[in-house]
C-alpha cells in the first residue's frame, strides 16, 4: 500500500485501487513527474473486492486536506461512491482514467459477467468532469455499449447516459518512458536506432530520447476528438557509436524505400516486409543470421491474452520441425492455466526464458534479444508490452482487432490463427526476413515526452479543452 504523507502543496490527489501492471506503471511516472502529487494505494490482488469495496477503504484512509484541487482515480475505483462518502472531494476536480472498461471486458461465459462492474463504471464517468481513456477504441467500445448494457436491467431503465457522458470524454495514449536499451541490442538491431531530430510541442519542447526502432509517421489524430496530433521529426538511420543516434536526413526516405524492393522474399511475405537497407548494405553478422527464430509472448498469464492460441501455434510449429526459441514473460495473478505447464514439458529446449522477470533490465534485456513478438489476445485496449517490445526491435504480429488497428500498421496484423502460423512459419524457415526488416511502427506518439504538457494541463486545477 503506497499511501504517502500528506505535504503542503500536494494539489493533485491520485487514487488507484489496484496498484500493479500499467496501473503502477502509469501513477510512479506522475508521481515522479508531476509536482503536487499525493498518491494513495491497494496491492494488485483480488481485483473484484477491490472493484466493490475500495472506496469505503480511501474513504477512512485519505486526510482531509484544503491543498486538494485534483482528484485523479482509475475506473477499477467507484469514484461516484468516494464522493459520496466524502463531501468534501467532490468539489475537485475530478478525472477518471480507464485502462480498461468492463462493458467489453471479455469474460469465458455470459453468465459470469457481473452487471456491478460495468455499472460502477457508468455512475463514476457520470460524477467525474473529465473522463479519459487509453485509446480510442477504449474509449468508443464504452460510450457505444452504454445504451445496451443499461438494457440488462429488467424495468425503469435510464436513457440517453451516452449524451451525457460523451462530453466529457478525451482520449490520451497510456504514456510510457521508453528508456534507453542500446546497451542490450544486438549488432543488427543497433544499426536501425533512431533519434527525434526535429521534434515541436506546443506546450513541451523537451526532444525525445533515443529510440531504437525506425518509425515512420502514422497518427490517429483525426479519430481522436482530443487534439492528439503529433509533429514528429523523424527519420531512419543508421547507428554511430559517437552520437548514438540520428545522421541519415529526412530525403534518406526516398532511398530507403527504393532499395527496399531489392530484399529477396518468399512471394506470400512480399506485402508484408520491407528491407532494412543497413542490414542490407552492411550484413547482419553471420553468427547471428544462423540463430533460430526468437518469438516472444510478453503477456499476463490470463485467459483474455489467450495463451491457448499462441501454444497451440508454436506446438504446429514445432509439429512441422522448424526451429525456434520462445520467451514466456508476463505477470501472473491468482489462478494460472495448466497449459502453461502443460506446454512448457511440451516446448522443452525450445525454451529461453519462462515466467515473470521482475527486474525492468532484464525483461527489456529478453525484449532487445527477441525477433518477433507476438499477441494473441481477446482483450487489449492499449497494450504497453507490445510497444515496449517495438522500442526494443521486436517484430509485432497483433491480431486485426481490438486496438491494434489504431497502432499498427496491416502488415503487422493477422486475421486468424492460420494466418498467424503462416507468417510464423515463414519467419522461422528465414529469419533474416524480420531481422532486415525497417519497422515502420510509430511509437514516440506515446511516449513521456510527447505526452507529458497533456497530462501536466489535465492534472491542472482549471479544466481546459486542449487535452
Amino acid at each position: 500500500m503506497k499511501n504517502k504523507p500528506l505535504c503542503t502543496g500536494m494539489s493533485v490527489l491520485m487514487v488507484e485501487a489496484f496498484y500493479g501492471g500499467s496501473h503502477k506503471q502509469l501513477i510512479d511516472l506522475l508521481q515522479e513527474e508531476v509536482e503536487g502529487c499525493v498518491t494513495y494505494t491497494l496491492p494488485a490482488k483480488k481485483w473484484h473486492w477491490r472493484a466493490r469495496t475500495s472506496a469505503l477503504y480511501f474513504m477512512q484512509t485519505i486526510p482531509s486536506s484544503e491543498n486538494y484541487r485534483v482528484l485523479f482515480a482509475s475506473s477499477v475505483l467507484n469514484l461516484a461512491e468516494l464522493v459520496a462518502l466524502r463531501p468534501d472531494l467532490s468539489k475537485l476536480k475530478k478525472v477518471l482514467y480507464f485502462h480498461e472498461n468492463q462493458l467489453v471486458y471479455p469474460v469465458r461465459k455470459n453468465q459470469e459477467r457481473d452487471f456491478q462492474y460495468g455499472y460502477n463504471q457508468v455512475l463514476s464517468c457520470l460524477v467525474a468532469d473529465v473522463v479519459v481513456f487509453n485509446s480510442v477504441f477504449n474509449m468508443e467500445s464504452f460510450l457505444t455499449s452504454v445504451a445496451t448494457f443499461m438494457k440488462l436491467i429488467p424495468d425503469h431503465r435510464p436513457k440517453e447516459l451516452e449524451k451525457l457522458i460523451r462530453p466529457k470524454c478525451r482520449v490520451l495514449y497510456f504514456p510510457i518512458k521508453f528508456p534507453d536499451v542500446t546497451r542490450f541490442l544486438p549488432a543488427h538491431k543497433r544499426k536501425s536506432i533512431v533519434k527525434i531530430a526535429d521534434f515541436k510541442e506546443t506546450e513541451d519542447t523537451s526532444p525525445l530520447r533515443n529510440l531504437p526502432i525506425s518509425t515512420v509517421c502514422r497518427t490517429t489524430g483525426d479519430l481522436i476528438n482530443s487534439d492528439l496530433t503529433v509533429k514528429p521529426g523523424l527519420c531512419e538511420a543508421s547507428y554511430d557509436t559517437n552520437q548514438g543516434g540520428l545522421l541519415k536526413p529526412p530525403e534518406a526516405l526516398e532511398e530507403l524505400e527504393g532499395s527496399a524492393q531489392s530484399s529477396p522474399y518468399q512471394e506470400g511475405d512480399k506485402k508484408h516486409m520491407t528491407s532494412n537497407p543497413c542490414n542490407m548494405q552492411s550484413g547482419i553478422p553471420s553468427k547471428q543470421q544462423q540463430k533460430p527464430l526468437h518469438i516472444v509472448w510478453p503477456h499476463r498469464w490470463e485467459h483474455d491474452k489467450d495463451p491457448e492460441a499462441f501454444f497451440k501455434t508454436l506446438l504446429k510449429l514445432k509439429e512441422k520441425g522448424l526451429s525456434f526459441q520462445v520467451s514466456v514473460l508476463g505477470e501472473t495473478f491468482t489462478d494460472v492455466s495448466d497449459i502453461f505447464e502443460e506446454t512448457r514439458r511440451e516446448l522443452g529446449s525450445s525454451i529461453l526464458n519462462w515466467g515473470y522477470l521482475p527486474s525492468k533490465d532484464d525483461f527489456l534485456q529478453v525484449l532487445c534479444m527477441a525477433d518477433v513478438a507476438v499477441s494473441t489476445a481477446k482483450h487489449e485496449f492499449f497494450g504497453v508490452a507490445m510497444l515496449e517490445a517495438i522500442h526494443c526491435g521486436c517484430y509485432p504480429l497483433c491480431p486485426e482487432a481490438l486496438v491494434y488497428p489504431e497502432i499498427f500498421p496491416s502488415e503487422y496484423l493477422y486475421s486468424t490463427p492460420e494466418q498467424l502460423l503462416k507468417r510464423l512459419q515463414n519467419f522461422c524457415k528465414r529469419p533474416e526476413l524480420v531481422r532486415q526488416h525497417l519497422l515502420k511502427v510509430e511509437i514516440n506518439q506515446f511516449s513521456w515526452a510527447v505526452q507529458r504538457g497533456k497530462f501536466r494541463s489535465l492534472l491542472t486545477a482549471e479544466a481546459k479543452e486542449d487535452l
